[in-house]
């Protein structure tokens, strides 16, 4: 049976997108029940990828310009003897 994704566990039933579900095959003997989905059903999906796709991260930061070039920052970064 193919039809819009359940809500709870079908056995027997595959929840898959569109593309591999009308690629979907059989063997011989058997039938596809195709149930017809819903524009809701596919909205209900589509929100709920939006809400679990992870965002994009931060741009990473530019460089900081020193105010008077030529003179040495006032904090450096000292390595660790044992790094």
């Amino acid at each position: 049976m193919l039809g819009p994704l359940a809500r709870a566990s079908e056995p027997h039933s595959y929840d898959l997108c569109a593309e591999h579900s009308a690629g979907m095959t059989v063997p011989r003997g058997w039938r596809v029940i195709r149930v017809p989905g819903t524009a809701e059903a596919s909205d209900e999906l589509v929100a709920l990828a939006d809400a679990v796709r992870p965002r994009p991260s931060a741009p990473p930061a530019q460089p900081v310009e020193h105010p008077r070039p030529g003179r040495p920052p006032h904090l450096q970064v000292v390595r660790s003897p044992h790094e």
